[in-house]
């Protein structure tokens, strides 16, 4: 398969002879980008590579969790632990679960320190999704370390329109989805609920439930002044019978994370060359645990306990865009940040103030070039600076070259610096770093039908926080920095639109992982992922896809042997396919119906993406969704 690849990709990247343009389908590549820059650029001019994911695509496809659309991203490694709404890390070119800053309309989602947890964010409300590969902690300060996903939810405008989603399939699985949007020149607004739920994998305790509620809200009272209010709430419920090896062991115990997300800007142009931001993001999580009593003659070690923590992340901010020329934008800004975490674990809080500043080069021509700094002034560690520069290199409307080299940083998690009792955390911490850097290369040719990309990437990690069962040091903590680790590798990728309505993308990545310390590859990392994806459309009312993606070797850590011993996973392929029938196009007050449905792991593969964690087998899913207009 790798052979077959890469042959199939030097041919497309360098072709012997011009292939002729057959049809007008085009592959689109690129679109305009914000999450790179700060700043709304074309993703040609951007000297990182950006992933953008239609919502609309993704709900076509039947696609429901941002997890499952991530799987699907060059350099992107998913692991859950077994069932629907089980624990879920994204690992991005190798780096580790907790360096992937993750934003909700420009929220910080992450737990202080990088953690976050996929499983209960939907694809529902989702305009767009962006991935930036490579370190953006220049603009996004802590835990930016080997990218940012920012999820942007619908945002509304146009005639007022109602939809309503609906379906169910295996596993128990039921879930509706309903929406409003609307608004004219000075006001546009949306609204969006969903709830979804199944009975899971395991034959017992194993429900899960996730809601949402949320909505926009954009005044402009002139062409030079806008508001933007952005409100959700977000509730996850799962119920799981495993330990932490993955074996049965409990009947009665669930894990649950809720609160608001909320965001406030407010824009100005003060000039026809300066405009003017302030915004306000807060984001609050209520994370529990229970566990009951199984039965009246229940007295096992963990029966009968319950946690709860809270954690707080308030941000202020304010930037300036100041216009130089009409390709030359300088970027500056400053933040404010004040985390706090109270509750069962830990009650305490912490500080960050922040500047930064970044110019932004010919956006319009043929070279285009990045350069920030960036200084935080954290509570705990002091003074920490980051930089960025790129350039991107565009000598036709068909080649592009880009460079870029960063540096990132993780602070600490509250329970690493704070914890007390039988483990004690570690106020003298410093923050894990990275230093990394990127070169790749892309052509489109035959009339845009064909497109193919080779990116070479670098990453360094210092400074590691790792646990340690014994204290050590003067100060007798469990956490103490460690050497580092090397994470580096090739992201390849083609598109072909093959001919009208019929597209194909093939990606393929290879990582190699190091631990400086042990010399082995980094846990759960693999060495190779290749993803096939096939997108056909007949008329206007039938489109399908089908998308197969292979997970190379992975080294996992069997903890149910003692002491914990290394293992390596083998590599598994798993092949989605869904198909859309629109029955009624919505025309004026004429509702548009279309019915869905999706075969995940349509082949039955046996894998674990977690040693010990059972994973889905085959299931259905079956589906409509109404378009409504007044």
């Amino acid at each position: 398969m790798i052979r077959l690849f890469l042959t199939f990709y030097v041919l497309t990247l360098f072709p012997l002879t011009p292939l002729p343009a057959q049809t007008p389908d085009t592959v689109v590549l690129s679109p305009v980008v914000v999450t790179a820059t700060l700043y709304p650029v074309s993703a040609t001019a951007s000297p990182v590579n950006v992933t953008v994911i239609s919502g609309d695509a993704l709900r076509a496809q039947g696609i429901a969790t941002v997890a499952d659309a991530l799987r699907l991203v060059p350099g992107v490694a998913v692991v859950a632990t077994g069932s629907y709404g089980g624990q879920t890390s994204l690992f991005l070119r190798g780096g580790e679960s907790d360096y992937v800053k993750v934003l909700v309309d420009g929220v910080p989602q992450n737990q202080p320190g990088g953690s976050f947890d996929f499983a209960n964010l939907g694809t529902e409300d989702v305009e767009r999704i962006e991935v930036v590969r490579g370190p953006v902690s220049v603009l996004y300060g802590s835990d930016a370390v080997a990218g940012v996903v920012q999820v942007f939810t619908r945002s509304g405008g146009g005639p007022a329109a109602a939809r309503l989603d609906f379906g169910g399939g295996s596993y128990g699985t039921e879930w509706g989805e309903a929406g409003v949007t609307g608004g004219g020149p000075g006001v546009q607004y949306s609204l969006n609920a969903a709830r979804h739920t199944t009975s899971g994998i395991y034959a017992f305790n194993n429900d899960y439930r996730r809601d949402l509620i949320g909505g926009q809200l954009r005044l402009q009272p002139d062409s030079r002044t806008e508001a933007r209010l952005v409100a959700r709430y977000t509730e996850g419920v799962t119920h799981f019978p495993t330990d932490f090896t993955g074996a049965p062991a409990d009947s009665d115990q669930n894990t649950s994370d809720r609160g608001p997300s909320l965001a406030l800007e407010l824009s100005r142009t003060l000039s026809p060359r300066l405009a003017a931001h302030v915004s306000a993001d807060y984001h609050r999580e209520v994370a529990r645990f229970d566990d009951g009593q199984d039965s009246p003659g229940d007295t096992t070690a963990f029966c009968c306990f319950n946690s709860r923590d809270v954690v707080r992340r308030l941000v202020v901010g304010g930037r300036a865009d100041l216009h130089v020329t009409e390709a030359t934008i300088v970027t500056a800004g400053v933040e404010l940040e004040r985390q706090r975490q109270g509750g069962t674990t830990l009650d305490t809080a912490r500080s960050n103030n922040a500047a930064y500043v970044q110019a932004l080069v010919g956006t319009s021509r043929a070279v285009s070039w990045t350069l920030g700094a960036r200084v935080d002034d954290n509570q705990e560690f002091g003074r920490h600076v980051t930089g960025r520069a790129g350039l991107a290199w565009r000598p036709d409307g068909a080649t592009r070259a880009h460079a870029s080299a960063g540096t990132g940083f993780k602070e600490p998690s509250f329970f690493e610096n704070f914890a007390t009792g039988f483990t004690r955390g570690n106020p003298a911490l410093e923050p894990e770093q990275s230093t990394s850097w990127e070169v790749g290369l892309s052509r489109m040719f035959a009339g845009g039908r064909l497109y193919s990309s080779i990116t070479y990437f670098d990453q360094r990690f210092r400074d590691l926080i790792q646990y340690s069962a014994a204290p050590v040091g003067p100060d007798s903590v469990n956490y103490v920095n460690i050497s580092g680790a090397t994470a580096r590798g090739l992201e390849l990728g083609a598109r072909a639109a093959v001919s009208r309505g019929i597209s194909v993308a093939v990606d393929y990545t290879v990582l190699s992982t190091r631990d400086q310390a042990t010399g082995q590859r980094l846990l759960r990392r693999p060495s190779q992922t290749a993803t096939v994806q096939l997108n056909a459309g007949w008329s206007r009312r039938w489109t399908a896809s089908l998308a197969a993606r292979m997970t190379g070797k992975r080294r996992d850590q069997d903890f149910t042997v003692f002491p914990d011993t290394s293992v390596m996973l083998p590599v598994h392929t798993v092949v989605d396919a869904s198909a859309e029938y629109r029955i009624l196009s919505s025309r004026g007050a004429m509702p548009g119906l279309a019915l869905n449905v999706r075969v995940t792991n349509m082949l039955n593969a046996r894998y674990e993406e977690v040693l010990h964690f059972l994973t889905p087998r085959r299931a259905i899913f079956v589906g409509g969704r109404l378009d409504l207009a007044p």
